[in-house]
């Protein structure tokens, strides 16, 4: 089964100018502590892209001078009603060290329900016999 897509806003970290580009992370590579540990999608960021609700979102940018740019990234976690939750952010050369571990227990945990996996039983079985529906559990 696929997942849930929702149109989210994609945010830009850092300035514009400089280096900057948003990935969904699938995997972690635990023996890497740069930024090619994570594994997944480009995205573009600064607008709406269809992304997975539950799945896991860095963005990454730069600021300052392009002589001395300064690196900074965000981790969110895609929400199902098209949300944002920033989970961890760190600045500085060691930013994705700094996040791999935060990131790894994100992909672990079960992501949140999404779509009617999200409803109540006791309400699903409210509306279906609102509609006629005669339900019986087993």
């Amino acid at each position: 089964m696929s997942a849930v897509l929702v149109a989210v806003d994609v945010p830009t970290v850092g300035d514009e100018r400089h280096k900057h580009w948003a990935k969904v992370v699938t995997n972690v590579d635990a023996g890497k502590s740069s930024g090619w540990a994570y594994e997944g999608d480009f995205v573009a960021s600064g607008g709406i892209q269809d992304l997975p609700a539950g799945g896991v979102l860095l963005v990454y940018g730069e600021r300052g001078s392009r002589a001395n740019p300064q690196q900074q990234a965000r981790v969110f976690r895609i929400n199902s009603d098209a949300t944002l939750s920033l989970v961890s952010e760190a600045k500085g050369s060691a930013w994705a060290r700094t996040l791999r571990d935060p990131i790894i227990e994100l992909l672990g945990d079960e992501p949140p329900p999404t779509g009617l996996a999200a409803v109540p039983d006791n309400e699903l079985i409210g509306e279906l016999e609102r509609r006629g529906y005669r339900v019986t559990h087993d």
